[in-house]
């Protein structure tokens, strides 16, 4: 490493690294960056959360911090060039069990948005869009908020366009297992070791690896012997289901124009949101399970935690039986008898990281100079892609607002989880018991 002249070693290729990466290249053009990730950026098949077919891009969050910074990347998403193209403006449709629509609305008003936002009662609500979502599941239903300002993106694609900017405006590309942490003798993280066995170094190591973050710091924990490495109780990996049903040509112009669709639930119920999107070009219509499952597993011996499976593409195609049904569950919330004959084309086990706050981690690591954290998704992350590289760079400079840096702090107290509908509800082995 040049001494005095900072260097940054990205671990992870997902929508935080990324957008670290863009934002630290367009700030610093003469800089040296570096991203490492086991899969190539434009691979047919990858784990990050992030490539995915589409995704959610909305503002309506309970939360008004992420309210307004979901706002900001929503306002990129919409206006510039580069990001333009991934965006599609088709609306939310919230089935609301709660006072979720009137906290959003109001939010909305708060942060000076004159976006066409409405709450509407269940009866009028299920006359729109043809009546797309009238055989919906509306049980214990309160309103239905429809924002018609938001929509989707198209993930995958963004994934890779976002990737290739940043290689050409001079963003390194290695593409490589991590196996752990390096450290020096003074608790200072100089790098990373691959799998095959090299070294990469920067004076700023930056992990941005989502599932696969906690099993990271464990083995780096025990390679170094700092056990304050470990994630212990502030990251929990964890998986969720999508599936994708193959829509005949009528079918696919009846939903050609659908907003994306929400369930929205409370603690009371025991489920997350359940969200479906519109069709794809190639017209297959998206959505995904009810259980949010952890996979606890021995990740070292004598060290056991959630983690993915450990094969090189998480075994996200492998998917059991149990899960299959949880998809057909989460289908019938929204269409009903309807739906029963559609053709199920692809299923998808997807791997987040989660605090029990949903709140991202974007932060210095206590137990070490030199590295900082940007993972946490929580399943909602990709939304935010425009903007979170802005909030790491703030991060590592030490110039991020209070507000924030103490909501995404490493060493933050957190509640427990029992009001987060979004955290994970099952183990992975447990399910696949019930059969």
């Amino acid at each position: 490493m040049a001494s005095g002249k900072p260097s940054y070693l990205i671990v992870g290729a997902g929508v935080f690294g990324v957008s670290t990466a863009y934002h630290l290249i367009r700030k610093y053009p003469d800089a040296s960056i570096t991203i490492v990730d086991r899969d190539a950026y434009d691979a047919d098949s990858r784990v990050a959360a992030s490539w995915d077919w589409n995704k959610v891009v909305r503002a309506d969050y309970e939360d008004k911090i992420y309210c307004r910074l979901a706002l900001e990347a929503q306002d990129i998403f919409e206006s510039d060039p580069l990001w333009q193209p991934y965006f599609h403006r088709t609306g939310v449709y919230w089935i609301c069990r709660s006072d979720y629509a009137q906290t959003v609305i109001n939010h909305h008003k708060e942060l000076g948005r004159g976006d066409d936002i409405v709450a509407l009662p269940v009866a009028e609500a299920r006359k729109l869009y043809d009546g797309l979502f009238d055989n919906a599941d509306y049980t214990g239903a309160k309103e239905v908020l429809v924002n018609k300002s938001s929509g989707w993106g198209a993930a995958g694609d963004s994934l890779v366009a976002i990737t290739k900017k940043s290689i050409e405006l001079g963003v390194k590309y290695v593409t490589a297992g991590v196996a752990a942490l390096e450290f020096d003798g003074r608790s200072r993280c100089t790098g990373v070791k691959t799998e095959k066995g090299d070294v990469l170094s920067a004076t700023h190591v930056i992990v941005a690896t989502g599932a696969f973050t906690p099993t990271l710091l464990e083995r780096s924990a025990a390679a170094s012997g700092n056990e304050g490495l470990s994630a212990g109780s502030r990251i929990l990996a964890a998986g969720i289901t999508t599936g994708m049903a193959q829509l005949t040509p009528e079918q696919h112009e009846k939903f050609r124009n659908m907003p994306v669709g929400f369930q929205g639930y409370t603690p009371n119920e025991g489920k997350p949101f359940i969200g479906t999107l519109p069709p794809t070009k190639d017209g297959e219509l998206k959505w995904w399970g009810s259980k949010i499952f952890t996979n606890t597993r021995e990740v070292l011996p004598g060290r056991s935690l959630s983690s993915p499976p450990p094969t090189s593409d998480y075994n996200q195609w492998k998917v059991p039986g149990p899960l299959k049904q949880d998809i057909v569950e989460a289908r019938n919330l929204w269409y009903g008898p309807t739906s029963a004959d559609w053709e199920m084309t692809k299923h998808r086990i997807c791997w987040d990281a989660f605090t029990t706050t949903s709140d991202f981690i974007i932060s210095p690591h206590s137990a070490a100079k030199g590295l900082y954290i940007a993972s946490c998704g929580s399943f909602h992350g990709y939304k935010f892609f425009p903007v979170l590289g802005k909030y790491v760079t703030q991060m590592i400079e030490g110039e991020l607002a209070p507000e924030l840096a103490e909501k995404w702090a490493w060493d933050r107290q957190r509640p427990d989880s029992s009001q987060n509908v979004e955290y994970p509800n099952s183990e992975m082995n447990h399910l696949l018991r019930k059969v």
